[in-house]
């Protein structure tokens, strides 16, 4: 068998699968390929590297699930359907690979080409729907880590002591509004209605043409009217 980076990736994805992010090593991905350990270093120097780029896959499936979602949208869509088409893509992506939230959480910081087309798309979108260009990357970034975080919590360690009806029961007489909003909505749309809240939070940012900022050495009001 010839190894590629491809195959390594393939192997390692799966041993991911099974041992998540701190069980995880180049020697059991070797082990599942039946080779030495050593000959896998030729295609990935490190497991940081082979991390790296089994990230770089997920968001790379991503991106091409965002692209098919946008060309699925109507023309006359507006930004928040096509921010909220990108983020449905990724959690989809996401939700596809067992521990991908993790394995994907860090990886911009490793300059990622598959994260960072991510973020340039969903900067772009932003940026066409008037957000001003100093609120941009925290507003991606804001949308991007919500959706990291939210399929991390999904893809979560059940509780080590199984939760009882006895202590559902508890949380309903000592935490009455906790218990009512966790139970409200399913999971899916939970998240849609989180992406709705966060678009309008940016929404608020955004303004009309005619609304620029005042000239510069135009006086500024006084807060009793008087300028």
């Amino acid at each position: 068998m010839k190894l590629t980076a491809d195959l390594i990736i393939d192997a390692g994805m799966a041993v991911f699968a099974q041992t998540g992010y701190h069980g995880f090593s180049v020697r059991r991905v070797a082990d599942r390929l039946d080779v030495h350990a050593g000959s896998l270093y030729y295609h990935v120097p490190s497991k940081a590297a082979l991390l790296q780029l089994m990230a770089d896959r997920v968001a790379g499936q991503a991106y091409e699930a965002g692209t098919v979602a946008l060309a699925g949208l109507p023309a006359q869509a507006g930004w928040p359907a096509r921010v909220t088409a990108q983020a449905v893509a990724l959690r989809q992506s996401i939700q596809q690979h067992p521990g991908g939230a993790i394995m994907l959480a860090g990886s911009p910081k490793t300059l990622s080409p598959g994260a960072l087309s991510l973020m340039e798309r969903l900067l772009a979108t932003l940026a066409e729907a008037g957000v001003p260009p100093e609120h941009c990357g925290t507003a991606a970034d804001t949308v991007l880590s919500h959706v990291t975080g939210y399929v991390l919590q999904e893809q979560s360690e059940p509780p080590a002591v199984p939760v009882t009806t006895e202590d559902v029961t508890a949380l309903h007489q000592s935490f009455p509004r906790t218990a009512v909003a966790a139970a409200e909505h399913g999971p899916d749309e939970k998240f849609t209605r989180s992406l709705d809240l966060l678009c309008a939070g940016i929404g608020t940012l955004i303004r009309p043409p005619s609304e620029g900022p005042p000239p510069e050495g135009t006086p500024s009001e006084e807060p009793d009217g008087k300028s």
